[in-house]
């Protein structure tokens, strides 16, 4: 049978599942443009590394015969392609979820669409994987695509990635084309970040370098893909976190008992641990762990737990448990990366619902949007982001809230945005930098700009205000003087005094250069029908590479 190798007798029972538990646990999302052979990868590594039980290959052989495209072949695709119109167009369009283990460890692997039109689905499954597999046909080499997929990666703060050359033997098993897609990828690939890159060439039908080691490529030395695999330290998730856990629920069952549930996003707790709640800043000790199994001395990241404080808190849903050492940022005001997913373009002035952990809030869209260029990586200015565009933007929240840089806490620096109306979810994004909330005054006063750029150059100007007191001014006074030329005619002529005319006509120049300064500054606060004011240089830095 070609099944999984059995447990040795000493490995039964409890020791069996001790020894699985400990095996560490690597997630990895597989990604690449459409028809460069993702999902075939995928089943011939569970194939070749005797991850199928004997019913699972029939049931393949007889998809193969009805949907496949490998003639008398396994078609390893349809392990992954369960959907109907998957197997009928032959593409990925769901992410797909399969877990395997192998002597060394365990592993989660991610299947994600290639085809543009599901590039959310694509985000979706990278946004829990702590290394990306990226597979390109080294008979079409780097697509716009993939490129796309790749700043995706970025974005979410996936360091680590293994470029897969796949369809080698399209090629000829050429070396010259492989290193050449090698060079490409490596360049590109560096300038976002990623700076943990290995490159492997393969052929996913014929089973070269996935498992075993290639025969038709005796120029590459490095390891098989699953060889990596098993060896790989991703860099994403290796350093601790600070405590942080989202209030999901409060828990009051009786007079007696109010707990604060929700889940461990950060870092850890323990009983007598002093606390902070966010964004209000009221402190505390925890004085009990409670789960369902009974209380703990402590518990870290993943783990669902209410926490009692020793102190009567006001905290809710939303509300976020943290340590006193290493505080979130309270901000109204954040400058995010973002992943639009959305058919209507997202545009300065309009408001979405922002959902970071538990917390909610309005945002409303300011006009400092950009957009990535998929071939020069740089930020350009853009009126608006259209589907599938990766930019930065700056959001104003009705409320401030408690967030974390994303390099700082993935969890409570990541958010989803979603339309008020129809509740559909239009984008997602990370937190790349926060500015502490301040009055509504400071916020449009001249004072406030002023500041602002003698501490930072190059941080966000105020946005509304687009006229400058000197132009307001000039421009009353020019209207203003021809406007009164008609009164100094009239008064003249019916007075027959150029004094009486002139002095008439200056002092309407006065009171009226004064009244339309006046209408001038308070119109200047209107956003309404305003051309968009330029974009910040900031903004282009502060993509982070």
């Amino acid at each position: 049978m070609n099944v999984r190798s059995q447990p040795s007798a000493a490995l039964t029972g409890a020791a069996l599942i001790t020894a699985q538990q400990e095996k560490p646990l690597l997630r990895f999302v597989a990604c690449g443009s459409v028809d460069h052979g993702k999902s075939t990868l995928i089943g011939c590594l569970l194939y070749d590394s005797k991850q199928l039980f004997d019913d699972q290959i029939d049931a393949l052989a007889v998809d193969s015969r009805k949907f496949g495209t490998q003639g008398e072949k396994l078609d390893f695709s349809l392990l992954l392609d369960g959907l109907a119109a998957e197997r009928e167009q032959n593409i990925t369009i769901d992410v797909a979820y399969r877990f395997f283990a192998t002597a060394q460890r365990k592993f989660i692997v991610i299947d994600a669409p290639g085809h543009e039109e599901y590039t959310a689905n694509m985000a979706t499954g990278a946004s829990v994987a702590d290394l990306g597999l990226v597979l390109v046909a080294a008979d079409g080499g780097l697509t716009r695509q993939l490129k796309r997929h790749l700043v995706i990666l970025s974005l979410l703060g996936i360091r680590s990635v293994v470029l897969a050359v796949n369809k080698m033997d399209r090629v000829g098993w050429s070396a010259e084309t492989y290193r050449t897609i090698e060079a490409e990828f490596r360049e590109f690939a560096t300038a976002l970040g990623i700076d943990a890159i290995v490159c492997i060439p393969i052929a996913a039908n014929s089973g070269d370098n996935v498992v075993g080691r290639s025969q038709s490529m005796p120029w590459y030395n490095g390891p098989t893909l699953l060889e990596y695999l098993e060896q790989a330290e991703p860099t994403r998730g290796s350093r601790p976190g600070p405590f942080r856990m989202s209030i999901q629920w409060v828990n009051r069952p009786s007079p007696d008992f109010r707990g604060y549930s929700g889940l461990i996003t950060s870092g850890k707790v323990q009983v007598g641990m002093p606390v902070k709640i966010y964004p209000s800043g009221r402190s505390s000790r925890v004085a009990r762990i409670v789960t369902f199994d009974g209380d703990l001395v402590d518990a870290a990241a993943g783990r669902s737990v209410t926490l009692t404080l020793a102190d009567p808190v006001d905290a809710s849903r939303g509300d976020l448990v943290a340590g006193i050492e290493q505080a979130p940022e309270i901000a109204d005001e954040i400058l995010t990366r973002v992943f639009w997913m959305s058919d209507a373009p997202l545009r300065p002035g309009q408001n979405y619902l922002l959902k970071l952990a538990t917390s909610t809030a309005t945002a409303s869209v300011e006009p400092n949007l950009s957009v990535i260029d998929l071939d020069t990586r740089q930020l350009a200015e853009a009126a608006s982001m259209a589907r599938n565009e990766i930019g930065t933007c700056t959001f104003k929240l009705d409320r401030p809230i408690a967030v974390d840089r994303y390099a700082d806490c993935k969890d409570t620096g990541s958010f989803i945005l979603i339309d008020p109306e129809t509740f559909d979810t239009v984008g997602m994004g990370c937190v790349e930098r926060t500015c502490a909330p301040r009055p509504r005054w400071w916020r449009w006063s001249w004072p406030a700009s002023w500041r602002l750029k003698r501490k930072n150059p190059d941080a966000a100007k105020p946005t509304r205000r687009s006229e400058t007191h000197f132009r307001s001014l000039a421009k009353a006074m020019s209207w203003r003087a021809t406007g009164s030329l008609d009164t100094f005619v009239v008064t003249f002529v019916i007075t027959g005094s150029t004094k009486l005319a002139g002095s008439v006509a200056v002092t309407e120049i006065m009171t009226k250069v004064l009244i339309y300064y006046c209408h001038e500054r308070i119109w200047a606060w209107v956003p309404w029908g305003k051309a968009r004011p330029t974009h910040s240089p900031g903004l282009q830095q502060s993509l982070g590479h």
